[in-house]
């Protein structure tokens, strides 16, 4: 099943097959993606006629599933707004001033001591890009569209290992390559469906679904780490700003959002602490979700690089409802 996404931590891009095969296994119809990310799950259910709810508490993770899903244009619709784009001269706005970075030889770091994202010529081109999609007052689809085609395309000549918590010390050789707009992968459902950007927990009264995928987000297990710095809010955070365009305070060599510090970000799912007993708050999260979630059906993924353990989780599954066999 082919799905379009960018770099992102615990991808589903591998794992589409089984989680395809587990949903088929059971006669379900409206499917609810919960924990969204790339909507990659949302795409290959979308495309195999389920009736998809897709939510994530992300703003871009939203836009990607206005774009996939809710598209009701031929892809050809669109393909004057992406040639203006392309076409626009570059200019020097904030995010050049913030995240743009010259050639140096090779070397990402700058004058004033801190790597770059992107390289200056991409960074002009976001600019006067990102300033024309504001401008046009587009509808709320043709908005989505244009943005995940330009985060697309900034994906794919970025300076990182695939997040945006700090960058390479060497420019990348994709770095270097022109920033160029291209069409999404778009379908048309004939099915209608649901786009949500709430937390989990707050769509649950008003939700009424089949089946439930869940995959929530998970910090990590390194004692070490810092745990602001493994969110997916400080992951991700250029995307946010990219899609918000709101010019956010910034703090940190990374330049991250105000609102992606330890104060201001975290899920319940990405907690790092145990409660009285011993038990991770994040098992407890799970538990709580899957007890409350009104569905037949829950598919559970869950990264052995977080905090909840396969037998802690196995155990909770045992205990709150039956595992059918693969």
């Amino acid at each position: 099943m082919e799905t379009q996404g960018i770099k992102y931590a615990g991808s589903k891009f591998k794992l589409l097959p089984h989680i395809i095969m587990l949903a088929k296994k059971v006669n379900a119809h409206t499917i609810l993606d919960g924990f969204s990310g790339t909507t990659r799950v949302s795409q290959a259910f979308a495309k195999l006629g389920y009736q998809v709810i897709s939510n994530d508490v992300a703003i871009w993770s939203k836009v990607f599933a206005q774009c996939y899903l809710l598209n009701q244009q031929q892809p050809t619709t669109y393909q004057e707004l992406i040639d203006h784009l392309n076409n626009l001269t570059p200019i020097d706005g904030w995010f050049t001033q913030n995240y743009g970075g010259e050639a140096n030889q090779g070397c990402a770091i700058q004058k004033d001591g801190y790597k770059k994202p992107w390289q200056i010529h991409n960074t002009r081109k976001l600019d006067a890009i990102r300033k024309e999609i504001e401008n046009l007052q587009l509808q709320p689809v043709e908005k989505a569209v244009a943005l995940t085609s330009l985060i697309l395309a900034l994906d794919r000549v970025d300076n990182t290992i695939g997040h945006f918590v700090s960058y390479l010390k060497k420019w990348s050789p994709r770095s270097y390559n022109s920033l160029q707009l291209k069409l999404p992968n778009l379908f048309i459902s004939e099915v209608e469906h649901q786009v949500f950007c709430c937390d989990i927990f707050d769509l649950i009264p008003h939700l009424s679904a089949d089946l439930a995928y869940l995959d929530p987000p998970y910090g990590s297990n390194n004692e070490k780490m810092p745990p602001s710095r493994v969110r997916y809010a400080s992951y991700y955070h250029l995307w946010k700003t990219i899609c918000l365009f709101d010019q956010p305070q910034l703090f940190g060599k990374a330049k991250r959002r105000l609102d992606t510090s330890d104060q201001l970000s975290g899920s319940v799912f990405e907690d790092f602490r145990r409660n009285e007993e011993g038990r991770f708050l994040v098992v407890e999260a799970i538990e709580k979700l899957i007890q409350k979630i009104p569905v037949h059906w829950v598919i559970l993924s869950y990264s052995s690089g977080g905090r909840a353990t396969a037998a802690e989780l196995n155990e909770m599954l045992q205990s709150n409802g039956k595992i059918l066999s693969s």
